[in-house]
């Protein structure tokens, strides 16, 4: 038999066999997908030639030379027998103990990282009988197709759709000329020093060395970019069929709030009727809210959205609406009555909206009456106190609305279940904001529903598209793709920007272009909303596809890890310790997954059992939630009692429950930023899970961000004080992540570019401040230009440009984004960036922790107005200084010319350009500076100061009013004219 550690096929489960030259087989040699022979000649008979994961076409002449490994069984039923006779868990058991090195803190606890499969043998027996029991104890859930139609089984629900060679190709082949290029005008910038500028001349290079470092770690992970697509229909057909209870798998929603006044509570109760009236299984989906401000104005305002929900989820399914949030659905400008048959529909669609009509005036009369807070506190229905008056000391609350046993639509139909959560604060007690709330909801969800999938959303992020659900499930419910998911990333769209997207807020160029590149790797980075998670992974768990690491044996090194290359022929002696503890472990091992004899453990011996296992060093003190983890495919003991789950979801939100476990360490969402999405993914990503980017037509989520400068200076600030956080950590990719080798080198390029770029701010307002410094000083940083340094200076610039064109071209993105994408990667450079390097080592350097204080100074109501109010605050300092010092260099440089001559305008050309390149950037700062100005465009008033001070120059240089030297001079005296 093969060892368990040998790679399993992602469509039949069965192990991949062996080459002729006893290799395992592998169809990708790009990616190392996992595939046996057989299914990989079922692919090529269908037709499908690329690679599930990477998109690479594969090499068929291989399969000649493949042979399967003698012995090795041919069906899938057989395969498992001889697994389970053999003792092995149909799971990955890893090798490394997290005792003994850091390697098992990256790759996961090889204890607790196995799943006990007999508990959820358990639960099925009681709807099935027991000869079916026993099939599907052997068969994973995902692998049990036998009563399926074959074609549906064997067809995929989802599929990589390569971007074509002729556009990815020329894209290679610039980036790989640039990069030539670079070589040679660097060679040609060192050996070619101005003298009489030195100081100038040095900056300069220094800061275009990094400038080239940075492009390359954002060039590179774009090397493979993919699409995808989804097969809905099929999924349907799948886990859906007719007459059928629905076998899709269900999920938990996780939406965030913090203070209701800062976040509109009506903005939240969109969100939460949106994910309510989601087009999935009522009986499958979950929301729960976290209320990290314990406000009763949230508690008060979901009992409302709770109510609504009843007339507004029926009636959503009823006419299959888009988008499902009625807020943005009653404000759309468009033809309602398209694709509406129905004639009742213009009824019922004039009733509900008069119904939010009056829900919204109920919620914003609760809103009005929170603006001031009684001095005795606010008080419930029944007259006892509110709970959570005391923001910072209050207990854990938990309600649950709606579900199976809570009120339903008015049609009498269930709803999904509805839960408020707010999880205990004490004084003295670290909570660690977003990251620690989201990590009490993972608890709670576990005790309460433990849906397998779990889907995050900001409060302000309303689902757009009713069956993005369905979108994220064709890919982790797809046994060809899902068992090495750990979660699904959809894009960030946002509603009310303006027309211009005059900051770059949507951020297209980093969603479209940067993503997708990331996609054809190891999957997108995490980026804190809209993103569906394999709850497993953020138990700490491998994934089950990843091959055990290699024991260190005569032939291995614990160093280097090949053969015998240090110590040939040696084997370390054991501790004979460490013998004994191995032994017991295996025996530990052996107990657990012995489906048998775990049968015939009692409540208290199985929680002996846990609790020698280490689990609750690692998951806290609730047995509950502990054999919840366990339970990979998810759900909760029909025989359960609901008190008891809600007295025992109070207990893992205690204040004190995350002590001395691996809780934002090694599981959940990790602590230690500000952005602490970066360094989830990051942690999953080390382990050797990939992700998945997926873009539906119809974009799957909507928010709001922020459309005047200040504000949105100030978000890119946390951003890039979140990436010096992660710089300044044990996290920093830059070291972390090595040990098991299961984070790709362009992954790792591409995290290292995410906590470097804030950096990149003092070489880029040096850069800014030198064609000023050179027009006031009249020195220049490149000396005069050969033939050669000409060729080389106007190839850098053709192949920047080309790249560019040639990104624009496969990713489909506009150049007026690429443009605002260059233009905010400036501004955000010399403001943000600048100050989030400097508080950030404060911050983890010398523990101060430095605020900038926003005040408003003018508005206005038109539309948009939010993008006309000038906020005064501290980042708006160094690129005003920039503009200014570049315009007074421009006019400084004119002046300097029209002195010397017709010979200084040469260089000052030189000098003019880049000077305006830095005011080109930073226009819309200045713009956004200046606001409204009377309905005055900005371009027209800079243009105006400049052109008003060089002709004051030209003006001053001619002296029209004063006669040239050598002149006839005009008589002193006048002559009198007698009359």
């Amino acid at each position: 038999m093969m060892e368990s550690g040998a790679p399993v096929c992602h469509t039949c489960g069965e192990h991949v066999g062996l080459n002729a030259n006893g290799d395992a087989f592998v169809a990708c040699h790009e990616c190392n997908f996992p595939i046996c022979k057989t299914c990989f000649e079922y692919e090529l008979k269908e037709g499908r030639k690329v690679c599930l994961r990477c998109g690479n076409p594969y090499d068929e002449n291989q399969l000649d030379d493949v042979e399967k490994a003698p012995g090795n069984r041919s069906t899938m039923a057989t395969h498992l027998n001889q697994s389970q006779d053999a003792g092995i868990h149909a799971r990955h058991i890893s090798s490394v103990s997290t005792l003994d090195s850091e390697m098992t803190e990256e790759n996961g606890n090889p204890i607790w990282k196995n799943r006990v499969e007999s508990w959820k043998e358990k639960k099925s027996k009681k709807k099935k009988t027991s000869t079916k029991v026993e099939i599907e104890a052997q068969v994973p859930k995902e692998q049990q197709m036998e009563d399926k139609p074959a074609a549906d089984a064997s067809q995929p629900l989802s599929s990589v759709v390569a971007i074509p060679k002729n556009r990815l190709a020329p894209y290679r082949t610039v980036i790989v000329m640039r990069l030539i290029i670079l070589g040679l005008f660097f060679h040609y910038r060192v050996t070619n020093p101005v003298d009489s500028a030195f100081g100038l001349w040095l900056t300069s290079v220094i800061c275009e060395i990094w400038f080239a470092f940075s492009w390359v770690l954002d060039q590179f992970p774009k090397w493979y970019p993919i699409n995808r697509e989804t097969y809905i229909d099929r999924l349907s057909a799948r886990y859906e069929r007719e007459g059928e209870p629905s076998e899709l798998a269900a999920v938990d929603f996780f939406v965030s709030t913090v203070d209701p006044l800062k976040e509109p509570p009506l903005i939240t109760a969109n969100t939460v009727l949106s994910i309510l009236a989601v087009d999935y299984p009522v009986d499958k989906v979950s929301c729960y809210l976290s209320d990290d401000g314990a406000a009763m104005l949230t508690f008060e305002s979901l009992v409302e959205t709770a109510d609504f929900a009843r007339k507004w989820v029926p009636f959503c399914k009823k006419y299959s609406i888009e988008p499902r949030a009625p807020e943005f659905y009653f404000s759309q400008k468009i033809d309602y009555l398209k694709d509406k048959v129905q004639p009742s529909f213009v009824k019922e669609r004039r009733a509900m909206k008069r119904d939010y009509e009056e829900f919204k005036i109920r919620i914003n009369a609760l809103v009005a009456k929170a603006q001031k807070t009684p001095d005795e506190g606010w008080t419930m229905q029944d007259g006892t106190p509110w709970p959570g008056n005391n923001t910072r000391d209050h207990p854990g609350m938990i309600q649950v609305f709606l579900g199976y046993s809570g009120a339903r639509d008015i049609e009498g139909n269930e709803l999904p279940r509805l839960v408020y959560v707010s999880r205990e604060k004490r004084p003295g007690y670290q909570h660690h904001k977003k990251a620690g709330a989201e990590n009490a909801l993972v608890r709670v969800s576990a005790v309460l529903t433990n849906a397998p999938f779990i889907l995050n959303l900001d409060c302000d992020h309303y689902v757009n598209n009713s069956k993005a659900v369905r979108e994220a499930m064709c890919f982790l419910m797809d046994p060809q793709v899902g068992r090495d998911v750990c979660y699904v990333q959809f894009p960030q769209r946002f509603d009310g920007i303006d027309r211009s997207d005059r900051y770059a807020n949507r951020n297209i160029v980093f969603f479209d272009v940067n993503m997708k590149g990331l996609d054809g790797i190891q999957g997108p980075v995490y980026v804190g909303t809209g993103c569906v998670f394999n709850r497993q992974a953020l138990y700490g768990y491998g994934p089950a596809s990843m091959p055990s690491l290699p024991k260190s044996s005569s032939s291995s090194c614990s160093w280097c890890g090949c053969c015998s290359c240090c110590c040939p022929g040696k084997k370390a002696p054991k501790d004979p310790s460490e013998l004994y503890r191995d032994t017991k472990r295996e025996e530990l091992d052996a107990a657990i997954f012995n489906l048998r004899e775990i049968e015939n453990y009692d409540d208290y011996e199985r929680s002996m059992l846990i609790s020698q296992m280490s689990f609750e060093k690692t998951f806290g003190l609730s047995s509950v939630f502990i054999e919840s983890t366990l339970m990979e495919n998810g759900g909760v003991a029909e025989s359960a009692n609901p008190s008891t789950l809600i007295r025992e979801a109070i207990h893992v939100i205690g204040i004190g429950y995350e002590e001395k476990t691996e809780w934002g360490k090694e599981i959940g969402w990790i602590y230690g930023s500000v952005t602490e999405d970066i360094l989830t993914g990051f942690k999953m990503h080390c382990r050797g899970w990939r992700s998945i980017y997926c873009m539906p037509l119809r974009p799957a989520f909507k928010g709001s961000a922020p459309i005047n400068l200040s504000d949105r200076l100030h978000q890119v600030l946390r951003w890039a004080l979140g990436s010096v956080e992660i710089f300044l950590s044990r996290h920093c990719p830059l070291w972390y992540g090595y040990g098991g080798g299961r984070l790709k080198w362009l992954q790792r390029l591409a995290y290292i570019n995410t906590i470097v770029y804030p950096f990149t701010s003092l070489p880029l307002i040096a850069y800014c401040a030198l064609p000023a410094i050179c027009l006031l000083t009249g020195k220049f940083i490149i000396p005069t230009l050969s033939n050669l340094a000409s060729v080389l200076f106007l190839g850098l610039f053709v192949s920047i440009i080309v790249t560019a064109v040639l990104e624009l071209r496969w990713s489909g993105v506009s150049i007026e984004d690429l443009w605002r994408n260059e233009q905010f990667w400036v501004i955000g450079g010399v403001s943000a960036h600048l100050f989030a390097v400097f508080q950030g080592f404060l911050k983890m350097l010398a523990g101060i922790d430095t605020n900038f204080t926003v005040t408003t100074k003018a508005a206005d109501d038109a539309e948009f107005g939010e993008l006309y109010i000038v906020k005064w605050t501290t980042l708006l300092i160094p690129p005003t200084t920039l503009l200014i010092v570049n315009m007074v260099g421009v006019v400084a440089g004119f002046s300097d010319a029209l002195n010397k001559g017709y010979e200084a305008w040469g260089p000052l050309f030189g000098k003019v350009f880049f000077s305006f390149w830095v005011i080109l950037h930073l226009y819309p700062f200045l713009k956004g500076l200046m606001g409204r100005q009377n309905r005055t465009p900005t371009i027209v008033v800079l243009w105006s100061v400049l052109l008003a001070s060089v002709f004051s120059l030209v003006w001053v240089r001619i002296n029209p009013f004063v006669n040239a030297p050598g002149s006839t001079t005009v008589s002193q005296g006048c002559i009198s004219i007698d009359c």
